[in-house]
C-alpha cells in the first residue's frame, strides 16, 4: 500500500526538508513521528526539496505498508507525536506506482515582502523601508513566460540534468501592507525563487531596468541576477497531481 501525507510547517528551526547528517530537517522529525506511531520504520519520499528556513502550507510526501492503515485516529496520532510547527492535514490512500515528486504537475510559491514595519511579521515576512514599483515588477514577470531555462536564478554547483522549467504564473499583488509574488512552475531549481524575488526588487526599486530580465536569463549567469532574499518569506503554497491519485 502507498500513502500520501498532506502537512505544512513553520520551517524557522529546521535545516530544510531533506535529511542530513548532524542538523534537524523536516523529514528527518516526520519519519521519526510516523514510524512510531506505525510501530515500524518508515521512510518518507517528498514532493520536493526546501531550503533552510523556508515554510509549506501544503507539502506532501509518500511512504509505502504491506497492510492497508484503518485507524481512523491516525492523524491524530500522528500530530501528538510532532512538534507545533509541523503539521499532519491528511493520509491519503494513492496507486501504488503513484509518487510524490514525479507525479507532481506543478508546485505554487508565495513570496512575501511587508511594507510597513510589523512587529507580528518580523519572522514571517521580508521587511523592506522603500517602496517598490509594482508595476515594472509585474512586467519583468511577464518575461519570464519567455523562457525555459532559468540556469541564471539556481544555486551554483547544483546537481540537476536541466536547467529548463515551465513557468505558468508569475504575478505580484498587493495584499494591505504586503506585497505577494505567487509563481507556479512544473519544477523549480534550488534558490530559484528567492533569486528571482531579489531580481524583481532590484527593477521595482530602480537599480535594474525591465528589459533587464532579459540580459539576466540569456546570461545563465547566476552572478549577475539579484541577491537571494531571505527564507523567511518563502512558503511552498500548493502542489498539483493528476485527478485520478488519489483513491481516498
Amino acid at each position: 500500500m502507498r500513502y500520501f501525507i498532506e502537512f505544512s510547517y513553520n520551517g524557522a528551526a529546521y535545516h530544510g526538508w531533506q535529511k542530513q547528517p548532524d542538523v534537524v530537517t523536516i523529514q528527518h522529525v516526520l519519519e521519526d513521528a510516523i514510524s512510531t506511531v506505525l510501530q515500524k520504520k518508515i521512510e518518507v519520499v517528498g514532493a520536493g526539496r526546501t531550503d533552510t528556513g523556508v515554510h509549506a502550507k501544503q507539502m506532501y510526501a509518500h511512504f509505502d505498508l504491506e497492510d492497508a492503515i484503518t485507524d481512523s485516529q491516525i492523524v491524530y496520532k500522528f500530530n501528538q507525536l510532532l512538534p507545533k510547527d509541523i503539521a499532519v492535514k491528511e493520509l491519503h490512500q494513492v496507486k501504488d506506482d503513484s509518487h510524490a515528486r514525479f507525479d507532481a504537475l506543478s508546485r505554487t510559491y508565495e513570496y512575501i515582502i511587508s511594507e510597513k514595519k510589523n512587529p507580528f511579521t518580523i519572522e514571517s515576512a521580508h521587511f523592506l523601508k522603500h517602496k517598490l514599483d509594482i508595476d515594472k515588477m509585474n512586467e519583468a514577470s511577464q518575461l519570464l513566460f519567455n523562457y525555459k531555462n532559468f540556469k541564471a536564478f539556481s544555486k551554483v554547483h547544483t546537481d540537476v540534468k536541466t536547467y529548463n522549467c515551465k513557468m505558468m504564473v508569475a504575478e505580484w499583488e498587493r495584499r494591505q501592507d504586503t506585497l505577494v509574488f505567487t509563481i507556479t512552475a512544473d519544477r523549480f531549481l534550488r534558490n530559484m525563487v528567492r533569486a528571482i524575488v531579489g531580481t524583481m526588487i532590484d527593477i521595482g526599486s530602480g537599480k535594474l531596468q525591465v528589459i533587464n530580465i532579459r540580459d539576466i536569463i540569456e546570461s545563465q549567469d547566476r552572478s549577475n541576477a539579484g541577491t537571494s532574499v531571505p527564507a523567511k518569506g518563502l512558503y511552498l503554497t500548493n502542489i498539483a497531481y493528476p485527478e485520478d491519485t488519489f483513491i481516498n
